[in-house]
């Protein structure tokens, strides 16, 4: 089973989205149930291309938040880069 990582980075980026999305109380427990599929599954998400082609992302909780994230095979872990608003102009599917 992959061990999964969140970098401070995308810590920050989730409660800014937090914040300003007026998410619900339990959302970081929303997330987190949506990144334990990792786990077993670190392929899970799609490849990107362009600048994040070496990343992978995943939808959820919510049908816009986009989790970027790395998987370190050799390492067996998962490393979430970036939570992204997918509605945004600056999301990681917008770039090329």
């Amino acid at each position: 089973m992959a061990a999964i990582e969140v970098a401070r980075q995308a810590r920050d980026e989730l409660q800014k989205l937090i914040e300003t999305r007026r998410l619900a109380a339990d959302a970081r427990e929303r997330v987190s149930r949506s990144l334990a599929i990792l786990g077993d599954y670190p392929r899970a998400g799609k490849q990107p291309s362009g600048v994040w082609r070496d990343c992978r992302g995943l939808i959820g909780p919510w049908g816009w938040l986009i989790v970027v994230y790395m998987y370190l095979e050799p390492e067996d872990r998962v490393v979430v880069i970036a939570f992204h608003d997918a509605r945004t102009s600056d999301a990681a599917i917008a770039r090329r």
